[in-house]
């Protein structure tokens, strides 16, 4: 069979190859709802949170609120010591969700800080401790992690054996540095060496925007699957674009549909957080309307209205 058309094993899940990365304020509820409208079976990841906050009332109720229609669903979590992993492990289950992914490749200043994210991997003992926690917590549910190429000196397949031998059931590797944050060329030797190293599946995240660059990463690294991220900015329909593509098949949006997905997420974000969702809206409005010799002075009208309204009219007018 076409490896295109393959499906990838992880523990008792059965995904296709292209999956929807966590984006902090991007990959929200209401956006994996749009995902779901074009792809019904791919598996998306959540938002990263720290387990403390997951098991806090408040924290956790906010983490925890979606809807099971986002499933197959993936919830990532950070962590720096396993004391709040047990208990996050069992509220997270309680939820409905098909798996847990462990972050040991976020390279934000905040997180590293506390030495959660990338930061782990400069820390092997403190993160097999970590890991044989979660694995411990989750006897039956698919176990997974993202790491990067290291945190200031490279050391994937060192922490990739180790997240195996704990148990990990599937890993996703960003090849970059926490130094280099999301700059220069993603190191694709070191994601082929991984993938190498390992016999669980093997994921590649950074700068896979398209089906020619998963085909690219794929001639590279010989990875298994494919995690999009800023590829899907406001466009919750590339996971089927890119399934399209690699069956050799067209796949068109006319501006008609762009509105309809535009509306319905203005709408879904209203539901899921209010009225506040109407200000959450606006860092999405400009990926819309882009590519139009009038989007800046329509970006600049929508992004300063309050009115809900409005906004819609706006998006009529442009996209209609």
């Amino acid at each position: 069979m076409d490896y295109w058309k393959k499906s990838i094993q992880i523990r008792n899940l059965t995904v296709p190859r292209f999956m929807g990365a966590p984006l902090d304020g991007i990959t929200d509820s209401p956006f994996r709802k749009l995902v779901r409208i074009f792809s019904k079976e791919e598996l998306l990841y959540t938002e990263m949170r720290h387990v403390r906050a997951v098991v806090t009332p408040k924290g956790g109720a906010l983490a925890l609120k979606f809807d099971q229609k986002e499933r197959l669903l993936n919830f990532q979590v950070s962590a720096n010591t396993p004391e709040f992993v047990p208990a996050a492990c069992e509220k997270i289950k309680a939820s409905g969700v098909d798996s847990i992914d462990l972050n040991i490749g976020c390279p934000a200043k905040n997180v590293v800080s506390s030495c959660s994210g990338s930061a782990l991997m400069a820390h092997p003992k403190k993160l097999e401790e970590i890991l044989k926690t979660f694995r411990a917590s989750l006897p039956d549910m698919p176990f997974t992690v993202k790491i990067r190429a290291g945190f200031k000196h490279e050391n994937a397949v060192e922490i990739a054996l180790l997240a195996e031998e704990c148990g990990v059931d599937a890993l996703a590797i960003h090849p970059r540095l926490q130094t280099q944050k999301f700059f220069g060329r993603p190191d694709y030797t070191v994601a082929a060496k991984v993938k190498e190293a390992l016999s669980i599946p093997v994921f590649f995240s950074g700068n896979v925007v398209n089906f020619k660059t998963a085909k690219l990463t794929y001639e590279q690294t010989g990875v298994d699957g494919y995690l999009i991220g800023r590829g899907m900015w406001a466009k919750p329909w590339k996971l089927l674009e890119m399934k399209r593509h690699a069956a050799g098949e067209e796949f068109e949006l006319t501006r008609a549909m762009i509105l309809d997905v535009a509306l319905t997420h203005l709408d879904y974000m209203i539901e899921h957080y209010g009225m506040h969702g109407l200000y959450c809206f606006r860092k999405h409005l400009p990926f819309y309307i882009k590519g139009h010799p009038q989007a800046s002075k329509y970006r600049a009208r929508l992004v300063q209205t309050e009115s809900l309204e409005e906004i819609k009219e706006g998006l009529r007018e442009f996209l209609g």
